[in-house]
């Protein structure tokens, strides 16, 4: 884990461990608005 910690903090690899924090987050918000869509559509409301 500290090794990891090393590679991830060091200058040239903050913005792809950025990069990856953000394509993860704007994979899920799609897919879990698609869920609410889904479950919506499920009960006729929409």
């Amino acid at each position: 884990m500290e090794n990891l910690w090393l590679i991830i903090s060091k200058p040239d690899n903050i913005p792809i461990s950025g990069l990856i924090v953000m394509l993860i987050f704007f994979t899920w918000l799609p897919f879990r608005q698609a869920l609410k869509n889904d479950r919506l559509r499920k009960e006729g409301r929409r």
